[in-house]
């Protein structure tokens, strides 16, 4: 069945049906990965999203559900060039259209990825729709598109239930080098590989909903706090912010990535902007700024921290993007926090990032 992508600048891609056919009004963004399409169908963080996929043949391994990042995909739609009509792949359960019609999750295929790429970096992301149904004035969908801004998607993401992960304490080679240690993660739409990161390491791992009070996590005294990844415009996240503000005044140490980091950077008076199309993929080179080694690592926000906002008192910056030198960590002064704007658990890799979870067991080795 043919399918259209209208975006709100007007502009039309004709192609084919994939998934679900209702109708769906979304933010539409690119991601650069050639591999992990169903880590980026589960990650909380694309809510309110739909994903146009740059790589141009996707579904070609099929699906694993133990690959899955969280527990359901996402976005709400999926934009593609080719899709593998035959999965070939062993470890394959599934096709990438039958997860797509399951879950309700509407797409296009057959269309130009590379020119609407180009049209969402030459002009900003903005928001589009994908219907089967064929417009001839697009004049009452650009005006429902221009209506429509992602919100609320934090708590929707979110686990509405505290659970724990015990940590492993003894390895066939000696001892897990975070046996022991409880670590409190807030769950502001994490991906699963976090707790599974600090688990590999030993660690105890208790999973918050989002809207926990801070009193009840440092009630439960945790070794450390992480502040996981999640979707959306940060600045929505008022009451968050100010429980994050008290977990900021505790001693206890705390490590956060993306929505973690603009949160925690909020929390302290700093500002937070929209970039013009993102960064979303696995191929983006950070700068460690107190070695300088450069990393390559897996991202995918929508806003940055303003690093002109940022008080050198307070925090200093610790990474920034090769690419457009923007902010992508801050180290806070006095204290044993730091925060990234990017993916160290990874999922899809690179895995460059994975010693930063070193570095936070080392700073509850310190505390303790």
């Amino acid at each position: 069945m043919k399918a259209y992508l209208i975006l709100e600048d007007g502009t039309v891609f004709t192609g084919t049906s994939i998934g679900s056919q209702r109708e769906v009004i979304s933010e539409i963004v690119f991601n650069t990965s050639m591999t992990g399409y169903l880590e980026v169908l589960t990650d909380p963080s694309y809510a309110g999203q739909a994903v146009v996929m740059t790589y141009p043949l996707i579904g070609n391994y099929g699906i694993c559900h133990e690959d899955m990042e969280s527990a359901k995909p996402w976005p709400d739609g999926y934009i593609v060039r080719e899709l593998s009509r035959i999965p070939s792949n062993f470890r394959s359960e599934d096709t990438i259209q039958n997860f797509l019609k399951e879950h309700d999750i509407p797409g296009i295929s057959g269309i130009d990825t590379r020119a609407l790429t180009k049209i969402l970096r030459e002009k900003g992301t903005m928001n589009g729709m994908i219907t089967t149904k064929e417009y001839t004035d697009l004049s009452e969908p650009t005006e429902r598109m221009k209506e429509y801004s992602v919100t609320g998607v934090v708590l929707k993401t979110s686990t509405k239930e505290k659970y724990v992960l015990p940590g492993h304490s003894e390895a066939p080679g000696g001892s897990f080098p975070g046996a022991g240690k409880k670590v409190a993660l807030m769950d502001y739409g994490a991906k699963k590989n976090i707790a599974r990161s600090l688990n590999s390491l030993g660690c105890e791992v208790t999973v918050y909903p989002a809207d926990t009070p801070a009193e009840e996590v440092l009630a439960a005294c945790p070794d450390g706090i992480m502040l996981s990844n999640g979707p959306g415009d940060p600045k929505e996240n008022t009451a968050i912010i100010e429980e994050i503000k008290k977990l900021y005044a505790s001693d206890v140490p705390i490590f956060a990535i993306c929505l973690g980091h603009q949160l925690m950077a909020l929390a302290n008076g700093m500002d937070t902007y929209k970039l013009k199309y993102g960064h979303r993929g696995g191929n983006h080179p950070v700068k460690d700024l107190e070695t300088g080694r450069v990393y390559i690592s897996s991202q995918n926000h929508g806003y940055v921290v303003d690093m002109e906002k940022v008080n050198p008192e307070i925090a200093v910056p610790a990474f920034v993007n090769v690419n457009d030198g923007t902010n992508e960590g801050l180290k806070y002064v006095g204290k044993n926090i730091f925060t990234v704007q990017y993916h160290p658990e990874a999922c899809p890799g690179p895995l460059d990032s994975g010693y930063l979870f070193d570095r936070f067991l080392k700073m509850m080795e310190v505390k303790n």
